[in-house]
């Protein structure tokens, strides 16, 4: 073939020299318009991982690049005076140039033909120049070629929320270093690592509102470079920070990073395919040091397939499948460590060590397990320090002997002490009879309350009959329900030293439907109930029974429901309240902007919007003892444009604190039919991290959470203070005792000395004598007022 790469960045080059090397009868031509030796930024950096990748795609060129390299393998995390070290990470990093004069050597070795200083004005005229039968578009960031066929390509280009400046120094680093520092404007943080003999990059990066607030955007390049060093002096110890973009003026030298994701990759112009390669067809944040590793794999990829497929169109179509995936997957952990340092002011709150771990998995793809891998004696350390804090805050001595995982320490919410971090979720059965629960709901649950969780929560429980979803819906709504109720309750206190907790909830548009293996969503064929909802509703469109919207009458009577079965609820022995709010349920549908279209005083803002929502949890709080806890689940995003965002959720987290909630059980979606979720691994986690950081209040996590590296990680990191855990634990009751084998960890009884003991409950008791005494003579409903007004 004839093939023209046009840019000769590490794409068009890698893959200029791997397809020479494969057939030498191919001409290939790469085509750059800077002289060979300019190039912009520092050093670049990479992981063991892709140097095993390039030394299998072409060993000379590896073996030429490894000898260049400047080696690491700990990361020094510094952050409010404090240095928090961990190792066997494994980087490596080499200075751009040297990378790009070792791919341009290689390249002439094999005879492929290097072309600088020549601006490509028109891809088409050079393809008809040389005859190619293959162009490689890799003009980078700013490619002219992506912007000419927007239109093929469909790029989306988002730029992102923070400054950086890319500069370096001559003072020596001997570990990935980042450095927090706190100004009156807000944090900066700097991204450190050596790359040659005698010069580290120094990248220096924070939010763009903090960047104005210090001036930088009105300063000269100079005067913004000392400003710099002065900041990070303690690291610098005297060293200069130096800039090779001379050619930049004022505050241009610092930019915003564009995030780009391209839909298609290949183009087609008169039979001549033109290729997106590099950044030119994505981006991924530099905090993992992945674009340029993308760059040399997307020319790894396309070579292989072009060497186990002769025909041209059919070896493009697998290259695109295969590198649309794998690029996917690093764009979403960039996305995950992009967005973290955004955001480190939401984490400053954390002490050194949590703070420091937090940094270390905030993308996700290394997890607490992995980190043991790495560096067991750091892990140990960060497991003892977490442990100890976590039964300070549980009251309990800390067992001096045990080595005890994130996921297995006790964590304490009013008078209630849990044994470990782990929640069943609440899981519809569709099994009750009229309402009450049976055997099924004996074993279902209690054969869980033996498998190792905290706390297992019974499905959603309906406070009257038209609030079920299903005619097979749990109730308590009458004095036979408390009583089976009660049986079960029972049974997990006497057998177990799991916590049994209930889930209230009214399902409003969404009720009076068939079992979901009859239907899911599907209106019953007779015997329907009216349905209430915020506003006039269907679920499905022209399927699902239309709601009407509710009247104040309607609310008064829904509300002391409500409270009628919190009343019940703790005279069936439940140790935890949860009051759905989520789902698209009937407290949903006033939250949420999609299904509440009210005029009045419940509908607007997102204040007004809760204000129903908050005045049924406020009624069940005052009639809920005041020391067993009680949470909120909420939908912390509708995925749907318009609706409820994780911003919103943290304000209505906000609210739901004030009003005396004690955990927020982040969960998202099932509002609309016309959502759009981004589905993998602990994909709801990041809700309940902003919820737990931002409004500063406990947080559940949830959502395909299925193995103890998962749970340990989120526990670990701050992330959420407990993890529910649904369908793993349908597949095994025993999960958790399942996954505590798996990682090693013997999991022992739970000691008397842990629950709650004689003064603890007599000071539980004495607190409820005073609320009762400062409520006396009224009713739930009016504590509630009383509580709301603060």
């Amino acid at each position: 073939m004839n093939i023209v790469c046009i840019g000769g960045g590490p794409a068009g080059l890698y893959f200029g020299l791997l397809m020479k090397k494969q057939n030498p009868a191919h001409r290939i031509t790469v085509i750059e318009r800077n002289r060979p030796y300019d190039t912009f930024g520092w050093g670049v950096v990479f992981s063991d991982q892709t140097l095993g990748n390039l030394v299998n795609a072409d060993e000379p060129t590896a073996r030429a690049i490894l000898q260049a390299f400047n080696h690491w393998d700990d990361i020094d995390v510094f952050f409010k005076g404090q240095k928090v070290t961990s190792g066997g990470h494994g980087f490596c990093g080499i200075g751009r140039k040297r990378l790009l004069n070792i791919l341009q050597q290689r390249c002439e070795e094999l005879g492929v033909e290097l072309l600088f200083k020549t601006e490509v004005e028109d891809d088409q005229e050079i393809a008809r120049r040389y005859q190619a039968d293959l162009v490689i578009a890799a003009d980078g960031l700013n490619s002219r070629i992506r912007t000419r066929y927007a239109a093929t390509y469909q790029p989306q280009i988002e730029t992102r929320q923070c400054r950086f400046v890319w500069l370096g120094t001559k003072k020596k680093f001997d570990a990935f270093t980042f450095v927090f520092k706190e100004t009156p404007h807000g944090w900066f943080q700097a991204h450190i690592y050596q790359y040659d003999g005698d010069t580290s990059t120094f990248i220096i990066e924070t939010p763009e509102s903090v960047w104005r607030a210090a001036g930088l955007d009105e300063m000269s390049q100079e005067h913004s470079i000392a400003w710099c060093e002065q900041l990070f002096a303690d690291q610098l110890d005297g060293h200069a920070l130096m800039s090779n973009a001379a050619h930049l003026r004022g505050s241009s030298s610092w930019i915003a990073f564009p995030r780009i994701v391209c839909q298609q990759w290949v183009r087609w112009n008169d039979g001549v395919p033109v290729v997106l390669m590099g950044d030119a067809a994505h981006t991924a944040h530099f905090s993992i040091g992945s674009g340029t590793k993308l760059a040399l794999e997307d020319a790894i990829e396309l070579a292989r397939c072009f060497a186990a497929e002769p025909d041209i169109a059919a070896a493009l179509a697998e290259y695109e499948k295969a590198r649309a995936v794998e690029v996917l997957k690093i764009q979403s952990s960039a996305r995950n460590s992009m967005e973290w340092f955004e955001n480190v002011q939401r984490y400053t709150a954390l002490e050194a060590p949590q703070f420091a771990y937090s940094m270390l998995t905030r993308s996700q793809r290394l997890s607490h397990e992995n980190l043991r891998v790495r560096d067991a004696d750091y892990v140990a350390d960060y497991e003892a320090w977490f442990a100890q804090r976590a039964f300070e805050q549980a009251e309990l001595p800390m067992p001096a002997e045990l080595q005890i995982p994130p996921m297995f320490t006790p964590y304490k919410v009013r008078g209630l002490v849990l044994k470990n971090r782990i929640v069943v979720s609440p899981m519809a059965q569709y099994s009750a009879v009229d309402g009450t629960v049976g055997d099924f709901h004996l074993v279902h649950l209690g054969a869980r309350a033996m498998g190792g969780a905290a706390l297992v929560m019974a499905e959603m429980t309906c406070p009257s009959a038209d609030a079920r979803i299903t005619p097979h819906c749990p109730g308590m709504y009458t004095a036979q329900h408390t009583e089976a109720w009660q049986r079960i309750v029972g049974y997990v206190h006497a057998h177990s030293d799991a916590k049994i907790g209930i889930q209230l909830g009214h399902a409003g548009a969404k009720g009076s439907t068939r079992a979901m293996w009859e239907g899911i969503d599907q209106p019953l064929d007779s015997d329907n109930w009216p349905l209430l909802s915020a506003s006039p509703q269907q679920y499905l469109d022209g399927v699902s029974q239309l709601s009407r919207a509710m009247t104040p009458e309607d609310m008064q009577r829904v509300e002391d429901d409500f409270v009628r079965a919190t009343l019940a609820a703790d005279h069936a022995g439940f140790d935890w309240l949860e009051l759905h709010c989520a789902h698209g349920y009937l407290l949903s549908s006033f939250i949420s902007p999609l299904t509440n279209k009210r005029g009045d005083e419940f509908g607007g803002s997102l204040e007004n919007r809760c204000r129903y929502p908050l005045r049924v949890f406020a009624a069940m709080r005052a009639a809920w003892p005041v020391h067993k806890p009680m949470s909120v689940r909420i939908s912390a995003h509708d995925w749907v444009e318009g609706g409820i965002t994780p911003e919103d959720a943290v304000q209505i987290a906000q609210l739901f604190k004030l009003a005396g909630a004690d955990v927020i059980d982040c969960s998202s979606g099932q509002v609309s039919k016309q959502e759009k979720p981004i589905f993998g691994r602990m994909f709801q986690t990041p809700f309940a991290d902003r919820v737990r950081n931002e409004a500063g209040i406990a947080a559940m996590a949830v959502g395909s959470i299925f193995e103890a590296d998962h749970a340990n990680g989120i526990i670990a990191a701050g992330r959420a203070d407990l993890c529910a855990v649904g369908r793993p634990h349908l597949a095994n009751p025993a999960w958790t005792l399942t996954e505590a084998a798996k990682i090693g960890y013997r999991m022992v009884a739970w000691p008397k000395q842990y629950l709650p003991g004689k003064q603890q409950l007599e000071r539980n008791l004495e607190r409820e004598k005073q609320l009762a005494a400062a409520s006396s003579g009224l009713t739930p409903q009016q504590v509630a007022a009383k509580l709301l007004e603060g």
